[in-house]
This record gives structure tokens, sequence and C-alpha cells, in this order.
């Protein structure tokens, strides 16, 4: 009789190791997978936060870029236009002349 309760005992124990074993193991696995989760979350945050400064950088440099450059082509042709204007008066008085 008494061997019967100890074995029952012992059966009874060894499910709840059991148990614990397996709902430790599942801890483990969710954790696991809470981490790739995260892992590919801040891997694609970075991702599309890099994307997006690059993209405002590039449109920053390229509008001061062409703005640098209209001005300076700008100036480039008001001097060849007056240059032009030059040459024009000065032709235009010697044919008066």
């Amino acid at each position: 009789m008494i061997q019967e309760v100890a074995m029952k005992e012992n059966a009874v124990i060894t499910i709840i190791s059991i148990t614990i074993i397996v709902l430790n193991m599942m801890m483990i696995i969710v954790l696991d997978i809470k981490n790739a989760i995260m892992m590919a979350t801040m891997a694609e945050v970075t991702t599309v936060t890099m994307a997006e400064i690059t993209a405002v950088v590039m449109a920053e440099i390229t509008a001061a870029t062409m703005a640098e450059v209209t001005v300076v082509v700008m100036a480039v042709i008001t001097v060849v236009v007056k240059d032009v204007a030059a040459v024009g008066a000065g032709c235009f008085n010697l044919i008066n002349n």
C-alpha cells in the first residue's frame, strides 16, 4: 500500500517536472522568436531610416549644387551678353560714323 502511494507520488512529481521542462523550453522558443522579430524590425527600421536620410541629404546637395551652378551660369551669360552688346554697339557706331 505504501509502495503504491510512493509510486503515485513519484509519477506526479515526474509529470510536474516534465511539464516544467516543457514550459521552460516553450518560453525559450518564444523569447527566441521575439528576439528574431525585434532584430528584423530594427534592421528594417535602420534600413528605411538610412534610405530616407540619404534621399533628403542628396536632395539638399542637389538643390544647393543646382543653385550654385545656376548663379555661375547666369553670371557667365550676363558677361557674355554684355560683351556681345558692347561689340554690337561698337559695330553700330562704326557703321553710323
